[in-house]
């Protein structure tokens, strides 16, 4: 068994044509998993196991995947290595946030020639929200264009990382031969005809020496800086032994105090196996972590350590249906042990489940186990209940680790089979498909009848309506994109419900005064219950906030929900014989669209954060359409190929850009979105939407 000390559960995270899922290929292919290795271009590598993602070359599905790595000379003691592939693509950001949360260490891979890219940013912003250690890896050195110090600069610029470049790349673009390792000083130069599995240590070439000592007391000085021991030892000797190096830059980079910075060629078969090298002596282990925070069931805090020892405590952090064996459910155990056939309490359901099997992936291969210890990752087979996000703990210890927060989609398109038959497997589709990802909703709109489906943006969508035709073999009618708006109201008002029947018999009573205020942008909707000396009573409260929940999801302007509302129930009557709880249902409803009507109304629209990266030529082009579209532009950048284009716009101005902003600029152009923020729609486009319901 290999001790816990010697697990690494880490991250490979990337812009989309960073290289990523070529390095983990290789790092499969180095650690022995893979004997042939896979290439993205012909549609083969092992990670990408979906269809989609083989004939797009995307990453879409972070498939967790088990390895051992003795060290490139085999230097180690076996290490465990579980690796989270995680995607690229903006609309997946939901993807990269659920790995985040159970990753120890992340790899950031990014391009020589690209650099930092507009999406590597919100990745990076991800991983400090998460606090993960991470380490750097240039990829592509052998590209035209490869600048390994010019992605230095764009760290500390763009990311405002403290990277520290553990080695200096011998040559770049076709001349890339190797790389100088600062702790060792010596020239590594990997063998071609081995793939790159033999290597050998020669002497720094002498061009690069000045360059290499500059570096590497760069290095150490940040090792000294781990603590007082070590920098005084730097400070007699002017100089810090190996050991003494690594366990600096370790402790530092576990503080995610800097970010220790490597390069190589993932294609070409170089660079792959020395950063293995350094996940083994720099990334912490599942014991080198802070414990994890939980909360038991009266809701009092908790601190889970990574020991066989504590109480069994797991996170359910992806599901996959897999066609041989059903559902997959990712689990990452942070305390205790489970066995195959245990029973486990899942407590945000209320739900026993027994575990079926335990498998281990290795890409696309399982590999079935009796246990999962402490630190450890693997997929059950068997539970019926867990979903994304949901903690499992042993039947009588009730744990609740901290819940995943995730977006509230941004697009809905309406959906139909294209033959009628198929309605019922689109439904069981769409079911499986929305348990899988939780940033991805279904529902039937009550007044069309129709099937709506939202998600994180266009791409987003296009890849689940396929997966359900390819998966599920249901064909769908997509319809045009709808943008998911929302009401408010700006002022505070007074206001009085009333609903009363008295005609004979039993009749209904329910008066209240509600105060509406605005809440909050992003808090959403609040209810205070400030009823004194029983005006209203107890019993009836709860129906009071049931009837402003009910009527929330449609505003009096176009029928969509009202969001950051805050009301408070501060008076009212009843009457002994016809008050009920449906009487005061209906007076909070009445009140609370009475209120709206008079709070100054007003339609919110999602705004995206746009990021544009096109050659200079093309800028003007790119800023007037954007413009056009009702976007203020917030700033610019260099990049390797022209400008970034920064800039905030309305989501309902962004369909179909892709194609716009292919031909205005010759197809050179990039751009990348992701949500930023709700805010008030102009009162022209008010209109035009108020007037299409």
């Amino acid at each position: 068994k290999t001790p816990i000390e010697r697990y690494r559960n880490i991250g490979i995270s990337a812009h989309i044509d960073a290289g990523k899922t070529t390095t983990t290929e290789r790092i499969l292919f180095y650690t022995g998993v893979n004997h042939k290795i896979g290439e993205v271009h012909d549609g083969a590598a092992t990670m990408d196991w979906m269809e989609q993602e083989q004939e797009r070359g995307i990453t879409i599905t972070s498939a967790a995947t088990t390895c051992f790595w003795k060290g490139m000379a085999g230097q180690f003691d076996q290490h465990r290595i579980n690796i989270i592939d995680t995607p690229g693509h903006v609309d997946f950001t939901i993807e990269v946030e659920r790995s985040m949360r159970v990753l120890d260490g992340a790899c950031m891979v990014y391009c020589a020639v690209g650099g930092v890219q507009p999406q590597s940013e919100t990745v990076w912003r991800q991983a400090n929200k998460y606090k993960v250690p991470r380490l750097a890896f240039v990829n592509k050195m052998d590209r035209a264009g490869a600048n390994f110090f010019k992605v230095y600069d764009q760290m500390r610029s763009r990311l405002k990382a403290n990277p520290v470049p553990l080695q200096v790349p011998i040559g770049a673009e076709d001349k890339f031969e190797g790389v100088v390792d600062l702790i060792k000083m010596k020239a590594i130069f990997w063998d071609e005809a081995s793939q790159g599995m033999k290597f050998d240590y020669r002497d720094i070439p002498a061009d690069l020496k000045a360059d290499c000592d500059k570096w590497r007391s760069n290095m150490v000085e940040a090792a000294a800086e781990a603590n007082e021991d070590l920098m005084n030892k730097y400070l007699e000797e002017g100089e810090l032994s190996e050991s003494d190096i690594l366990l600096g830059l370790r402790t530092r980079t576990i503080a995610s105090e800097i970010v220790p910075m490597m390069c190589g060629s993932a294609f070409k078969n170089k660079g792959v196996q020395a950063m293995l090298d350094k996940v083994v002596e720099l990334m912490p282990a599942p014991t080198d972590i802070p414990p994890t925070r939980a909360e038991d069931e009266d809701g009092k805090e908790m601190f889970l350590k990574a020991s066989d020892d504590e109480k069994f405590s797991a996170l359910a952090f992806k599901i996959m249906t897999d066609p041989f064996v059903g559902q997959l459910i990712f689990f990452r155990v942070y305390s205790g042990v489970v066995n195959a056939g245990d029973t486990v309490y899942n407590p945000l359901k209320g739900k026993k489940e027994r575990i079926g099997r335990i498998v281990q992936m290795h890409a696309n291969t399982r590999e079935p186990i009796d246990e999962v210890r402490a630190g450890d990752i693997a997929a059950a087979v068997g539970l019926k209940d867990a979903t994304t996000g949901d903690t499992l703990c042993a039947v009588n210890e009730e744990i609740i680790l901290e819940r995943m927060i995730f977006p509230e989609p941004v697009i809905h398109v309406a959906v139909e089979p294209k033959t009628k038959a198929d309605q019922e497997k689109m439904g069981i589709a769409l079911n499986r498909l929305a348990q899988e990802d939780p940033s991805f909703r279904v529902k039937t709109d009550e007044e069309t009848n129709q099937t709506i489906i939202s998600g994180m943006g266009e791409l987003h969508l296009e890849i689940l309506v396929d997966r359900m035709k390819r998966e599920f073999g249901v064909e769908a009618n997509v319809g045009a994109p709808q943008v998911a708006y929302r009401e408010a109201y700006k002022k505070t008002v007074e206001i009085e419900g009333k609903f009363v029947k008295q005609s004979g018999g039993k009749g209904q009573y329910g008066h209240v005064w509600l105060k509406m205020e605005p809440n909050e942008a992003g808090k959403g909707f609040e209810f205070v219950d400030a009823i004194k000396g029983g005006t209203v009573p107890r019993e009836f409260i709860p129906a009071v906030e049931k009837g402003l929940r009910e009527t929330i999801p449609s505003g009096v302007l176009a029928g969509f929900p009202v969001v950051d509302a805050k009301v408070t129930l501060f008076d009212g009557s009843y009457h002994d014989v016809d008050s009920n709880e449906n009487a005061f249902k209906m007076a909070a409803s009445i009140a609370f669209k009475d209120g709206m009507r008079k709070a100054d109304p007003v339609l919110l629209e999602p705004m995206m954060a746009v990021e544009v990266e096109t050659p200079e030529d093309y800028m003007g082009d790119v800023m007037g359409d954007l413009s056009s579209r009702r976007g203020m532009i917030q700033g610019m950048d260099d990049s390797a190929s022209g400008k970034i284009i920064r800039a905030e716009v309305p989501l309902a101005e962004m369909f179909g850009y892709s194609t716009v902003v292919r031909s205005l600029s010759q197809g050179r152009a990039s751009y990348s979105m992701e949500f930023k923020h709700y805010s008030e729609a102009p009162r022209n486009v008010a209109d035009a939407i108020m007037n299409k319901k």
